[in-house]
C-alpha cells in the first residue's frame, strides 16, 4: 500500500469518527479516544506524569544545592552586611598594615557660558577652580563623616588637579588619596572628585543651572590584600 494511499485511508470520515468515537476515561481520569486505549494495549501505558515531575523537581534542587563553594563561603558577598542582613562596619583588626593610593576622576560639563567665565576668572563667587580644590581636598578627609561605614583613617597625601576642556566646553577633575593602614583609600578618592565637582556647581549656578557632574569612577588603586587594579579603557 503507498503512503498516498495509506494517507487517504487514515484521513476518510469513516477512520476519523473510528479514531474519535467512543471514548473513555483513562487511569489518570483524562477522556482518551479508543485508538490510544489499542496503543496503550500494546505499548503500555505511558510513565506517570507524576513521578516524571517528581524526579525533574528532585534534580533540579539538587543541582541548585550545587552552588560555587566560592559563593559558599561567601568570598563575593557585601562585607558591610551581617549574618542577619543589618548593616555593620568592617572588622579590619586583623589585617596587615600597607600602603594604599587610590586615583578616581569625573567630569563636569558647563556649557561655553560657564567654561569661558572660569577661563576668564570672571564668575562673581570668586576663583572656581581653586576653591574647587580646597573643597575636594576637605572632602577627602572628611569621608568618614559623609559615609556612615567607612573607616575614619589617617591620609598621608591627597591630591586634587582640574583641567579645562575646551573641546566639549567641560571640566575633568581627578583626585588621589594615599595612606598607609589597615583599609583602602578608594572612597576618599571618589569623594574628593564629587565634592570638588559639586562646589564648581555651587560656584556656577548662578550663570547655569544646566551643569551636570558626570562620571564619577574610581581609576586604579595600589594596595591591600587584593592587590593592585586599574580600570580597562
Amino acid at each position: 500500500m503507498s503512503e498516498k494511499i495509506l494517507v487517504n485511508l487514515i484521513m476518510s470520515p469513516c477512520i476519523r469518527h473510528y479514531l474519535y468515537s467512543c471514548p473513555s476515561i483513562n487511569s489518570y481520569g483524562c477522556i482518551q479516544p479508543p485508538w490510544i486505549q489499542e496503543m496503550e494495549s500494546v505499548f503500555g501505558e505511558p510513565p506517570s506524569t507524576t513521578l516524571a515531575s517528581s524526579s525533574s523537581d528532585q534534580f533540579n534542587f539538587q543541582d541548585s544545592q550545587s552552588v560555587s563553594p566560592k559563593v559558599a563561603d561567601n568570598e563575593f558577598s557585601l562585607t558591610h552586611i551581617g549574618d542577619a542582613g543589618e548593616a555593620q562596619m568592617v572588622d579590619i583588626s586583623s589585617k596587615e598594615i600597607s600602603k594604599r593610593v587610590a586615583i578616581a576622576s569625573c567630569k563636569v560639563i558647563l556649557g561655553q557660558k560657564v567654561f569661558d567665565l572660569i577661563s576668564a576668572n570672571q564668575m562673581a563667587k570668586g576663583d572656581v577652580l581653586s576653591v574647587a580644590k580646597i573643597a575636594g581636598i576637605s572632602g577627602a578627609k572628611h569621608t568618614s563623616n559623609l559615609i556612615p561605614l567607612c573607616h575614619n583613617i589617617n591620609l598621608t597625601h591627597v591630591r586634587v588637579d582640574l583641567k579645562l576642556n575646551s573641546m566639549d566646553y567641560s571640566l575633568d577633575i581627578e583626585g588621589e588619596a594615599a595612606s598607609t593602614g589597615k583599609t583602602g583609600v578608594e572612597m576618599e578618592a571618589m569623594t574628593a572628585v564629587t565634592v570638588a565637582g559639586l562646589t564648581v556647581y555651587d560656584m556656577c549656578k548662578a550663570a547655569s543651572k544646566d551643569i551636570q557632574i558626570t562620571d564619577v569612577r574610581l581609576v586604579r588603586k595600589t594596595g591591600g590584600k587584593c592587590g593592585d587594579w586599574s580600570r580597562e579603557k
